[in-house]
């Protein structure tokens, strides 16, 4: 299995579209940053990646100390580290009054119109949940919004047209749409990563590493094998460079040595396992790759703050969460509200 693919299996991501919106010009819509809208989307998830897909029209989207980008019919602009960020028919209109959240989000996927009336533009709003631990090496590093075009993909046309059908179906009386729709989201996600490592090689970021000759290698022999007893000369071999080389690049496109790397994949794999398993900690550690139970819960402790028994008694007795933020507006009023039905 592939790095991307074993790091998507044990990040665990869940999601959903859950806004259907026709906007008419002139509009401006802000959503409000992904730490507030969490609890409503998904209760007790460490961190929610927002996306939104335009399915008819363009528009701008706009975020603080960035120059705005224009978005058109096909693309998916997702915001990895859940930034504030308003979208509009043209710059400097004031954004519509917020929703109610609750209410939104009350039955998904809601429908949302506003506007003055003149050209549309349809958007979907989507979320991916995951474990905020889990998914740092898959998210760090990516800047503050991707940009892909699913027209420009063999299955993009597929995709978007299937996700299409599952919104009309949404409200239908045959049961099963709703998790239609959270599998199309999950598939909608990880396809537009994988676009986004194939179009932006030069970047920085695990997915940078991954797009890597060298690094791509290193990273999958390491995901392949996360057992296996590696040393920084083994693994130089596999990926087909010098110890020095592997470790340069390494760190300059992951932000970590191949071996720190190594130790936090090993970790995170077991934090998934005593989250999701009543396995015994010595099973555990010895699936990761840690030859006696000693040296696992030292390396856990040093990573997470606690032995690993203690993490997993006070994820199985953790409340959970404890309510949604009081109700803020994310804008002044544009003289319009949102309707929602």
């Amino acid at each position: 299995m592939d790095a991307l693919s074993e790091i998507l299996r044990v990040v665990h991501l869940s999601g959903a579209f859950f806004v259907h919106a026709r906007f008419t010009a002139p509009w401006c819509y802000q959503s409000p940053c992904a730490a507030i809208s969490a609890p409503w989307l998904e209760p007790g998830a460490e961190r929610v990646v927002i996306f939104h897909l335009v399915t008819e029209g363009e528009c701008l989207v706009e975020m603080d100390c960035m120059p705005p980008l224009r978005a058109r019919a096909g693309d998916v602009v997702i915001f990895p580290h859940g930034q504030e960020h308003r979208m509009a028919s043209e710059p400097g209109l004031p954004p519509a009054r917020s929703a109610n959240l609750k209410k939104l989000l009350s039955r998904r996927p809601a429908r949302l119109m506003h506007g003055g009336g003149g050209r549309a533009t349809r958007i979907v709003c989507g979320y991916m949940a995951c474990d905020l631990r889990l998914a740092q090496l898959l998210l760090n590093g990516l800047p503050p919004v991707i940009s892909v075009n699913v027209r420009d993909w063999k299955a993009g046309e597929w995709l978007e047209s299937s996700v299409r059908h599952a919104l009309a179906e949404a409200r239908s009386p045959v049961p099963g749409g709703a998790s239609l729709l959270s599998r199309l989201a999950e598939v909608l996600f990880i396809e537009v990563l994988r676009q986004h490592t194939h179009q932006n090689e030069s970047r920085q970021g695990w997915l940078a590493g991954l797009a890597d000759r060298v690094v791509g290698r290193a990273l999958n022999a390491l995901h392949e094998r996360p057992a296996n007893d590696w040393t920084l000369e083994e693994l130089a071999r596999v990926a087909g460079t010098s110890r020095s080389v592997l470790a340069e690049r390494f760190q300059h496109l992951v932000g970590t040595s191949p071996m720190q790397y190594l130790t936090q994949w090993r970790l995170a794999m077991a934090a998934n396992l005593l989250s999701r398993s009543s396995a015994p900690l010595a099973n555990i550690a010895e699936e990761v790759g840690y030859q006696t139970d000693t040296s696992f819960i030292r390396a856990f402790r040093r990573e997470y703050g606690m032995p690993p028994a203690a993490w997993r008694r006070n994820l199985i007795g953790d409340g959970g969460y404890a309510g949604p933020p009081r109700e803020t507006r994310t804008g002044q009023a544009s003289g319009r509200s949102v309707k929602y039905r």
